[in-house]
Protein backbone atom coordinates (compact mmCIF):
# COMPACT_ATOMS: atom_id res chain seq x y z
CA UNK A 1 0.00 0.00 0.00
CA UNK A 2 0.98 3.59 -0.77
CA UNK A 3 1.85 5.94 1.76
CA UNK A 4 0.52 8.94 1.79
CA UNK A 5 3.32 11.85 2.32
CA UNK A 6 2.76 15.50 2.58
CA UNK A 7 5.70 18.07 1.86
CA UNK A 8 5.17 21.63 3.65
CA UNK A 9 5.94 24.35 2.83
CA UNK A 10 5.52 22.66 -0.25
CA UNK A 11 7.07 25.73 -2.07
CA UNK A 12 10.60 25.77 -1.41
CA UNK A 13 13.03 24.32 -3.75
CA UNK A 14 13.80 21.87 -0.40
CA UNK A 15 9.83 20.77 -1.66
CA UNK A 16 10.49 20.66 -4.70
CA UNK A 17 13.69 18.63 -4.18
CA UNK A 18 11.56 16.02 -2.49
CA UNK A 19 9.22 16.01 -5.00
CA UNK A 20 11.68 14.99 -7.78
CA UNK A 21 12.50 12.13 -5.87
CA UNK A 22 9.58 10.44 -4.73
CA UNK A 23 7.09 11.90 -7.65
CA UNK A 24 7.99 8.31 -9.76
CA UNK A 25 7.61 5.63 -6.76
CA UNK A 26 4.94 3.32 -6.38
CA UNK A 27 5.48 3.39 -2.66
CA UNK A 28 4.50 7.09 -2.03
CA UNK A 29 1.28 9.09 -2.94
CA UNK A 30 2.92 13.02 -2.63
CA UNK A 31 1.13 15.60 -1.25
CA UNK A 32 1.64 19.28 -0.85
CA UNK A 33 0.70 21.99 1.22
CA UNK A 34 1.99 26.07 1.24
CA UNK A 35 0.55 28.68 3.26
CA UNK A 36 0.71 31.24 0.36
CA UNK A 37 -0.35 30.48 -3.76
CA UNK A 38 3.30 29.34 -5.01
CA UNK A 39 5.12 27.15 -7.89
CA UNK A 40 3.98 24.35 -6.01
CA UNK A 41 0.47 23.89 -7.35
CA UNK A 42 2.31 23.22 -10.24
CA UNK A 43 3.85 20.41 -9.29
CA UNK A 44 1.81 18.61 -6.76
CA UNK A 45 -1.32 17.17 -7.83
CA UNK A 46 -2.94 16.58 -4.78
CA UNK A 47 -2.08 20.26 -3.55
CA UNK A 48 -3.81 22.38 -0.41
CA UNK A 49 -3.11 25.91 0.09
CA UNK A 50 -3.94 28.25 3.25
CA UNK A 51 -1.93 26.32 5.76
CA UNK A 52 -0.52 28.45 8.36
CA UNK A 53 3.13 29.32 8.76
CA UNK A 54 5.32 27.21 10.89
CA UNK A 55 5.19 28.58 14.16
CA UNK A 56 1.58 30.68 13.52
CA UNK A 57 -1.16 29.54 15.91
CA UNK A 58 -3.54 27.32 14.27
CA UNK A 59 -1.03 25.03 12.40
CA UNK A 60 -1.21 21.89 14.33
CA UNK A 61 -5.11 21.81 14.04
CA UNK A 62 -4.78 22.67 10.31
CA UNK A 63 -2.35 19.90 9.35
CA UNK A 64 -4.36 17.76 11.75
CA UNK A 65 -7.30 18.46 9.60
CA UNK A 66 -5.54 17.72 6.50
CA UNK A 67 -3.70 14.62 7.89
CA UNK A 68 -7.42 13.14 8.63
CA UNK A 69 -9.07 14.22 5.78
CA UNK A 70 -6.50 12.79 3.15
CA UNK A 71 -5.45 9.78 5.58
CA UNK A 72 -1.76 11.24 5.32
CA UNK A 73 0.85 8.68 7.10
CA UNK A 74 4.02 10.97 7.10
CA UNK A 75 4.61 14.62 7.02
CA UNK A 76 7.95 15.69 5.21
CA UNK A 77 9.42 19.46 6.18
CA UNK A 78 10.68 21.12 3.43
CA UNK A 79 12.00 24.43 5.69
CA UNK A 80 14.12 24.53 8.63
CA UNK A 81 11.71 26.29 10.93
CA UNK A 82 9.34 23.92 9.55
CA UNK A 83 11.39 21.10 10.92
CA UNK A 84 11.86 22.46 13.78
CA UNK A 85 8.24 23.51 14.74
CA UNK A 86 6.99 19.71 13.61
CA UNK A 87 9.92 18.07 15.53
CA UNK A 88 8.46 19.81 18.80
CA UNK A 89 4.97 19.23 18.48
CA UNK A 90 5.00 15.86 16.91
CA UNK A 91 2.97 14.06 19.74
CA UNK A 92 0.34 16.57 19.03
CA UNK A 93 0.27 15.55 15.35
CA UNK A 94 -1.66 12.41 13.79
CA UNK A 95 0.80 11.00 11.89
CA UNK A 96 4.87 10.95 12.44
CA UNK A 97 7.21 13.65 10.88
CA UNK A 98 9.92 12.64 8.61
CA UNK A 99 12.61 14.14 11.14
CA UNK A 100 15.45 13.82 13.41
CA UNK A 101 15.60 13.56 17.23
CA UNK A 102 14.39 17.37 18.83
CA UNK A 103 18.07 17.83 20.20
CA UNK A 104 19.65 17.62 16.83
CA UNK A 105 17.37 19.58 15.31
CA UNK A 106 16.90 22.50 18.04
CA UNK A 107 21.09 22.37 17.91
CA UNK A 108 21.08 22.34 14.32
CA UNK A 109 18.60 25.18 13.97
CA UNK A 110 21.27 27.98 15.50
CA UNK A 111 24.94 28.30 14.40
CA UNK A 112 25.35 29.49 17.63
CA UNK A 113 24.67 26.14 19.49
CA UNK A 114 26.23 24.04 16.90
CA UNK A 115 29.63 25.78 17.42
CA UNK A 116 29.00 25.68 21.16
CA UNK A 117 28.03 21.37 20.45
CA UNK A 118 31.19 20.89 18.88
CA UNK A 119 33.15 23.13 21.10
CA UNK A 120 36.82 22.36 20.66
CA UNK A 121 36.60 20.50 17.67
CA UNK A 122 39.37 21.87 14.92
CA UNK A 123 36.51 22.31 12.32
CA UNK A 124 34.70 24.77 14.34
CA UNK A 125 35.83 28.58 13.18
CA UNK A 126 37.14 30.76 15.51
CA UNK A 127 34.30 32.91 16.70
CA UNK A 128 33.80 36.30 18.33
CA UNK A 129 31.39 37.49 21.07
CA UNK A 130 31.53 40.92 19.75
CA UNK A 131 33.31 43.40 17.91
CA UNK A 132 35.98 44.02 20.77
CA UNK A 133 36.99 41.08 20.29
CA UNK A 134 37.96 41.29 16.80
CA UNK A 135 41.71 42.10 16.57
CA UNK A 136 42.06 42.19 12.54
CA UNK A 137 39.80 42.06 9.79
CA UNK A 138 37.93 41.25 7.59
CA UNK A 139 35.70 38.50 9.73
CA UNK A 140 32.71 36.80 8.13
CA UNK A 141 29.71 36.98 9.43
CA UNK A 142 26.70 34.78 9.44
CA UNK A 143 22.44 35.06 10.79
CA UNK A 144 22.66 32.89 14.01
CA UNK A 145 19.87 31.47 12.85
CA UNK A 146 19.53 30.90 8.85
CA UNK A 147 19.44 28.00 6.41
CA UNK A 148 22.15 27.56 3.20
CA UNK A 149 24.67 31.22 3.10
CA UNK A 150 21.84 33.44 2.70
CA UNK A 151 22.47 36.51 4.79
CA UNK A 152 26.27 35.57 4.97
CA UNK A 153 28.76 38.23 4.26
CA UNK A 154 32.40 39.37 4.44
CA UNK A 155 32.92 42.26 7.00
CA UNK A 156 35.92 44.57 6.30
CA UNK A 157 36.12 47.09 9.51
CA UNK A 158 34.73 47.75 12.89
CA UNK A 159 32.10 50.00 11.60
CA UNK A 160 30.51 48.10 9.16
CA UNK A 161 29.98 44.98 12.02
CA UNK A 162 29.14 47.08 14.58
CA UNK A 163 26.56 48.67 12.01
CA UNK A 164 25.57 44.83 10.93
CA UNK A 165 25.18 44.06 14.62
CA UNK A 166 23.39 46.85 15.81
CA UNK A 167 19.97 45.71 13.86
CA UNK A 168 16.97 43.15 14.73
CA UNK A 169 19.49 40.40 13.53
CA UNK A 170 21.35 38.23 15.27
CA UNK A 171 24.86 37.18 13.64
CA UNK A 172 27.76 35.31 14.18
CA UNK A 173 31.40 36.84 13.83
CA UNK A 174 34.11 34.59 13.07
CA UNK A 175 37.07 34.14 10.89
CA UNK A 176 37.60 34.92 7.20
CA UNK A 177 36.70 31.97 5.22
CA UNK A 178 37.87 32.84 1.61
CA UNK A 179 38.05 29.50 0.22
CA UNK A 180 35.40 27.75 -1.49
CA UNK A 181 31.94 26.65 -0.35
CA UNK A 182 30.91 22.72 -0.40
CA UNK A 183 28.23 20.87 0.87
CA UNK A 184 28.51 16.93 2.16
CA UNK A 185 25.41 15.10 1.30
CA UNK A 186 24.88 12.40 4.11
CA UNK A 187 22.62 9.62 5.43
CA UNK A 188 22.68 7.76 8.49
CA UNK A 189 20.10 4.66 9.23
CA UNK A 190 17.96 4.43 12.28
CA UNK A 191 20.94 2.21 14.17
CA UNK A 192 22.93 5.41 14.34
CA UNK A 193 25.47 4.30 10.82
CA UNK A 194 26.76 6.86 8.94
CA UNK A 195 26.12 4.84 5.19
CA UNK A 196 26.80 7.30 3.20
CA UNK A 197 28.32 10.77 2.64
CA UNK A 198 29.50 12.59 -0.45
CA UNK A 199 30.83 15.90 -0.80
CA UNK A 200 29.94 18.61 -3.79
CA UNK A 201 31.55 22.04 -4.31
CA UNK A 202 28.78 25.20 -4.59
CA UNK A 203 29.62 26.71 -7.83
CA UNK A 204 27.49 29.16 -8.15
CA UNK A 205 25.01 30.68 -5.26
CA UNK A 206 21.88 32.27 -5.29
CA UNK A 207 19.94 33.96 -2.68
CA UNK A 208 22.02 31.14 -0.92
CA UNK A 209 20.61 28.09 -2.52
CA UNK A 210 23.29 26.40 -4.79
CA UNK A 211 22.50 26.56 -8.23
CA UNK A 212 25.69 25.42 -10.13
CA UNK A 213 27.02 22.25 -7.62
CA UNK A 214 29.19 19.43 -8.73
CA UNK A 215 30.47 16.28 -6.63
CA UNK A 216 34.08 15.84 -6.35
CA UNK A 217 36.43 12.95 -4.70
CA UNK A 218 35.95 12.94 -0.73
CA UNK A 219 39.01 13.97 1.15
CA UNK A 220 39.70 12.25 4.13
CA UNK A 221 39.82 15.08 6.29
CA UNK A 222 36.42 15.56 5.59
CA UNK A 223 35.29 12.06 6.12
CA UNK A 224 36.44 12.62 9.70
CA UNK A 225 34.38 15.34 10.06
CA UNK A 226 31.22 13.54 8.72
CA UNK A 227 32.13 10.72 10.87
CA UNK A 228 33.01 13.08 14.19
CA UNK A 229 29.50 15.04 13.73
CA UNK A 230 27.70 11.79 13.29
CA UNK A 231 28.97 10.00 16.47
CA UNK A 232 28.15 13.01 18.33
CA UNK A 233 24.57 13.78 16.72
CA UNK A 234 21.27 11.41 16.46
CA UNK A 235 20.05 11.68 13.00
CA UNK A 236 17.32 9.78 11.18
CA UNK A 237 18.10 9.41 6.96
CA UNK A 238 19.11 12.61 5.18
CA UNK A 239 21.24 15.67 6.99
CA UNK A 240 23.85 17.68 5.47
CA UNK A 241 26.36 19.99 6.58
CA UNK A 242 28.50 22.77 4.83
CA UNK A 243 32.35 23.95 5.31
CA UNK A 244 34.47 26.46 3.62
CA UNK A 245 37.95 26.84 3.42
CA UNK A 246 40.21 29.35 5.32
CA UNK A 247 43.23 31.59 5.00
CA UNK A 248 45.26 28.16 5.15
CA UNK A 249 42.87 26.15 2.69
CA UNK A 250 41.62 24.18 5.81
CA UNK A 251 37.57 23.02 5.93
CA UNK A 252 35.67 25.02 8.81
CA UNK A 253 31.82 24.17 9.52
CA UNK A 254 29.47 26.29 8.35
CA UNK A 255 26.54 24.96 9.49
CA UNK A 256 24.65 21.45 9.65
CA UNK A 257 21.07 20.75 9.11
CA UNK A 258 19.05 17.61 9.83
CA UNK A 259 16.81 17.72 6.52
CA UNK A 260 17.92 17.82 2.82
CA UNK A 261 19.30 20.17 0.84
CA UNK A 262 17.51 21.88 -1.86
CA UNK A 263 20.14 20.64 -4.43
CA UNK A 264 20.19 17.21 -3.10
CA UNK A 265 19.61 16.12 -6.50
CA UNK A 266 23.67 16.58 -7.50
CA UNK A 267 23.93 12.95 -5.61
CA UNK A 268 19.89 11.52 -6.73
CA UNK A 269 21.51 11.46 -9.68
CA UNK A 270 24.35 9.00 -8.63
CA UNK A 271 21.59 6.41 -7.24
CA UNK A 272 21.30 7.46 -3.92
CA UNK A 273 17.61 8.62 -3.40
CA UNK A 274 18.05 10.56 0.37
CA UNK A 275 14.40 11.56 0.73
CA UNK A 276 13.11 7.71 -0.32
CA UNK A 277 15.86 6.05 1.83
CA UNK A 278 14.79 8.32 4.56
CA UNK A 279 11.34 6.88 4.35
CA UNK A 280 11.97 3.38 4.17
CA UNK A 281 14.59 3.22 7.55
CA UNK A 282 12.04 5.56 8.93
CA UNK A 283 9.28 2.52 8.37
CA UNK A 284 11.68 0.06 9.56
CA UNK A 285 13.36 -1.03 6.53
CA UNK A 286 16.67 -2.17 6.11
CA UNK A 287 18.40 -0.24 2.71
CA UNK A 288 21.19 -0.60 0.49
CA UNK A 289 22.76 2.08 -1.70
CA UNK A 290 23.65 2.03 -5.05
CA UNK A 291 26.54 4.58 -6.29
CA UNK A 292 27.11 4.78 -9.94
CA UNK A 293 30.39 6.90 -9.37
CA UNK A 294 30.10 8.97 -11.80
CA UNK A 295 31.01 12.96 -12.34
CA UNK A 296 27.99 14.87 -12.02
CA UNK A 297 27.35 18.95 -12.32
CA UNK A 298 24.48 20.58 -11.50
CA UNK A 299 23.42 23.71 -12.92
CA UNK A 300 19.78 25.09 -12.36
CA UNK A 301 17.82 28.61 -13.84
CA UNK A 302 14.69 29.68 -13.58
CA UNK A 303 11.67 27.27 -15.46
CA UNK A 304 8.53 28.47 -16.47
CA UNK A 305 5.39 26.56 -16.13
CA UNK A 306 2.06 27.71 -16.54
CA UNK A 307 -2.05 27.90 -16.67
CA UNK A 308 -3.99 28.48 -19.09
CA UNK A 309 -7.72 29.17 -19.50
CA UNK A 310 -8.10 26.41 -22.92
CA UNK A 311 -10.51 23.57 -22.63
CA UNK A 312 -10.36 21.19 -25.25
CA UNK A 313 -11.53 17.70 -25.10
CA UNK A 314 -9.66 16.66 -28.96
CA UNK A 315 -6.68 17.92 -30.32
CA UNK A 316 -5.38 17.82 -33.91
CA UNK A 317 -1.82 17.72 -34.79
CA UNK A 318 0.64 18.12 -37.68
CA UNK A 319 3.14 15.78 -38.77
CA UNK A 320 5.88 17.43 -41.00
CA UNK A 321 8.11 19.71 -38.72
CA UNK A 322 5.69 19.18 -35.99
CA UNK A 323 5.53 16.22 -33.99
CA UNK A 324 9.02 15.37 -36.11
CA UNK A 325 12.00 18.11 -36.39
CA UNK A 326 15.31 17.83 -38.39
CA UNK A 327 14.79 14.80 -38.97
CA UNK A 328 14.31 13.66 -35.43
CA UNK A 329 11.39 13.19 -33.24
CA UNK A 330 9.80 16.10 -31.25
CA UNK A 331 10.44 15.33 -27.77
CA UNK A 332 8.22 18.07 -26.49
CA UNK A 333 5.50 17.27 -28.56
CA UNK A 334 5.78 13.17 -28.09
CA UNK A 335 5.27 14.02 -24.50
CA UNK A 336 2.24 15.93 -25.08
CA UNK A 337 0.85 13.49 -27.35
CA UNK A 338 1.29 10.52 -23.77
CA UNK A 339 -0.24 13.30 -21.84
CA UNK A 340 -3.38 13.21 -23.83
CA UNK A 341 -2.97 9.73 -24.13
CA UNK A 342 -2.73 9.00 -20.52
CA UNK A 343 -5.89 11.98 -19.84
CA UNK A 344 -7.91 10.48 -22.67
CA UNK A 345 -8.04 12.84 -24.55
CA UNK A 346 -8.31 11.76 -28.68
CA UNK A 347 -4.78 13.23 -30.89
CA UNK A 348 -5.76 13.59 -35.02
CA UNK A 349 -2.59 13.27 -37.03
CA UNK A 350 -3.77 15.75 -39.74
CA UNK A 351 -1.09 16.29 -42.45
CA UNK A 352 -0.06 16.46 -45.71
CA UNK A 353 2.56 14.61 -45.70
CA UNK A 354 4.25 14.27 -48.75
CA UNK A 355 5.31 10.40 -48.15
CA UNK A 356 3.09 6.95 -46.92
CA UNK A 357 2.27 8.86 -43.51
CA UNK A 358 2.33 4.94 -41.85
CA UNK A 359 6.19 4.03 -43.29
CA UNK A 360 6.96 7.66 -41.30
CA UNK A 361 5.85 6.63 -38.53
CA UNK A 362 7.23 3.70 -38.44
CA UNK A 363 10.39 4.94 -39.55
CA UNK A 364 10.54 7.38 -36.42
CA UNK A 365 8.98 4.31 -33.92
CA UNK A 366 5.80 6.15 -33.25
CA UNK A 367 3.10 3.92 -32.67
CA UNK A 368 -0.49 4.69 -35.46
CA UNK A 369 -1.65 3.32 -32.35
CA UNK A 370 -1.36 6.92 -30.58
CA UNK A 371 -3.63 8.56 -32.56
CA UNK A 372 -7.34 8.18 -31.81
CA UNK A 373 -7.59 8.96 -36.13
CA UNK A 374 -4.78 9.81 -38.84
CA UNK A 375 -5.79 11.61 -41.62
CA UNK A 376 -3.71 12.48 -44.44
CA UNK A 377 -4.99 15.00 -46.84
CA UNK A 378 -3.80 16.39 -50.25
CA UNK A 379 -1.72 19.68 -50.32
CA UNK A 380 -4.50 21.57 -51.94
CA UNK A 381 -7.28 20.62 -49.71
CA UNK A 382 -8.13 22.86 -46.38
CA UNK A 383 -7.24 21.38 -43.24
CA UNK A 384 -10.37 23.59 -41.90
CA UNK A 385 -12.89 20.68 -43.73
CA UNK A 386 -11.47 18.04 -41.30
CA UNK A 387 -11.74 19.88 -37.73
CA UNK A 388 -15.01 19.09 -36.13
CA UNK A 389 -15.20 19.56 -33.11
CA UNK A 390 -16.02 22.67 -31.63
CA UNK A 391 -13.63 21.89 -28.06
CA UNK A 392 -10.36 21.54 -30.22
CA UNK A 393 -7.20 22.35 -30.35
CA UNK A 394 -4.82 22.98 -33.74
CA UNK A 395 -1.24 22.52 -33.84
CA UNK A 396 0.87 23.36 -36.85
CA UNK A 397 4.43 24.64 -37.22
CA UNK A 398 3.18 26.75 -40.51
CA UNK A 399 1.88 29.89 -39.39
CA UNK A 400 -0.52 29.85 -42.72
CA UNK A 401 -2.58 26.79 -41.36
CA UNK A 402 -2.95 28.00 -37.85
CA UNK A 403 -4.21 31.57 -39.33
CA UNK A 404 -6.35 30.16 -41.73
CA UNK A 405 -8.39 27.47 -38.95
CA UNK A 406 -7.97 30.44 -35.96
CA UNK A 407 -10.02 32.43 -38.94
CA UNK A 408 -12.20 29.96 -40.07
CA UNK A 409 -12.68 27.73 -37.05
CA UNK A 410 -12.17 29.95 -33.67
CA UNK A 411 -10.35 27.48 -31.79
CA UNK A 412 -6.80 28.27 -30.16
CA UNK A 413 -4.12 27.14 -32.40
CA UNK A 414 -0.67 26.81 -31.14
CA UNK A 415 3.14 26.61 -32.59
CA UNK A 416 6.06 24.52 -31.40
CA UNK A 417 7.57 27.00 -28.54
CA UNK A 418 3.77 26.99 -27.19
CA UNK A 419 3.50 23.34 -26.19
CA UNK A 420 4.96 24.19 -22.87
CA UNK A 421 1.91 25.94 -21.57
CA UNK A 422 0.05 22.86 -22.35
CA UNK A 423 2.04 20.28 -20.33
CA UNK A 424 1.24 19.20 -17.11
CA UNK A 425 3.61 18.54 -14.76
CA UNK A 426 1.70 17.80 -11.41
CA UNK A 427 2.07 14.23 -9.77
Amino acid sequence: MRKKVLVFPAGTEIAFEIHNALKYSKFVELYGASSVSCHAEFLFKNYIEGVPFPGDPGLIDALNKIVDEYGIDLIYPAHDSACLTLTEEQDKLHCKVVTSPIETVDTCRSKTKTYEFFKGEEFIPKTFASADDVKSYPVFCKPAVGQGSEGAMKVTDRDDLEKLLAGDEQYVICEYLPGDEYTVDCFTDRNGKLRSALIRRRERIRSGIAVRSRIIPMEDSVMKIAEKINSKMVFSGAWFFQLKRNTEGEFRLLEISARIPGTMGTTRNLGINYPMLTIFDMLGYDIDIINNGQDVLLDRAFISRYQTSVKYDKVYLDFDDTLYLDDKVNITMISFVYQCFNKGIPVILLTKHAKDIYDSLDKFRISKDLFAEIIHIEKDRDKSEYITAKDSIFIDDSFAERKNIHDKLGIPVYDLDMIESLIDWRM
